[in-house]
């Protein structure tokens, strides 16, 4: 059975799953119920995606019956962080969410808002902002009501082993951003180390987030992450993910979530 529902007073929600295919499942219901109030609400649905293996736990979206259900031509996706590459380079996320999703579902591809590759990485990161402001200011984006960021309907989020989320490392000077809406690295602990991201203003600032994390290997970050809020050690990326006014979920199978505090599975 599914651990389902399991609330934590600092982080949200945790929705721990049994294994990858319930995980998949839980993920696309979930995406679908927020495009549906999204698009009831505003008549889009604004979601920012990640790369790494976040995209290959949205397949479920390709089959029935979300694709026929969902209302594709009302999405407007966005990215919360890319590698600054060719579009058709192995290491691009849009590479991996237009094969692994974007291509087989009626998205318009209008829509369909990625980088500029062919800049510096500051440009593009300029130009991503730019981008975003201009549908922060039609309401394609909504705006928070507490500060000027973009308000997502949606950012999914993966996480590394090392904490990581987007493209916001452990102990990064990126970290303490809080001005602009969009930033640029040209260092990043993994490669390629050319990178945009999402600061944690805008992340924060969000309706909903999901952090999506599956395996064992990912599970003493998990740990650090959801238990040591209020600790004195500092924090790891994924556990600054604390939004002003939206909602977190965690998604994690039970590999992911097997170090958690007072956890206990039945079944």
């Amino acid at each position: 059975m599914a651990l389902s529902g399991i609330k934590s007073d600092h982080r949200g929600e945790l929705r721990i799953l049994e294994n990858l295919d319930e995980l998949r499942t839980e993920l696309a219901d979930y995406i679908a119920e927020l495009s549906e109030v999204a698009v009831k609400e505003r008549g889009v649905f604004a979601i920012a995606l990640s790369g790494g293996s976040l995209i290959g736990l949205l397949g479920k979206l390709c089959e029935a019956p979300y694709n026929k259900t969902v209302d594709w031509g009302k999405w407007y996706i966005f990215w919360a962080d890319e590698r600054v590459v060719a579009k058709s380079h192995s290491d691009s996320n849009y590479k991996l969410a237009k094969d692994g999703l974007l291509s087989k579902v009626p998205i318009v591809p209008s829509h369909v808002h990625s980088i500029n590759d062919s800049v510096t990485t500051e440009e593009a990161a300029d130009k991503y902002t730019f981008v975003i402001r201009q549908l922060v200011k039609t309401r394609t984006v909504s705006v928070s009501d507490i500060s000027d960021c973009p308000k997502f309907d949606l950012i999914l989020l993966g996480m590394g082993h090392d904490g990581h989320v987007a493209s916001l490392f452990p102990n990064h000077a990126v970290l303490d951003e809080k001005d602009e809406w969009v930033t640029f690295i040209t260092d990043s602990p993994e490669p390629p180390l050319e990178r945009i991201t999402f600061t944690l203003p805008v992340i924060n600032s969000a309706s909903n987030v999901a952090i999506v994390v599956k395996g064992e290997r990912k599970a003493e970050a998990v740990h650090l992450a959801i238990d040591n809020i209020g600790h004195d050690s500092p924090s790891l990326p994924a556990g600054l993910v604390q939004l002003t006014k939206g909602k977190l979920v965690w998604f994690l199978d039970k590999p992911a979530a097997s170090k958690l505090d007072g956890l206990q599975f039945s079944e």
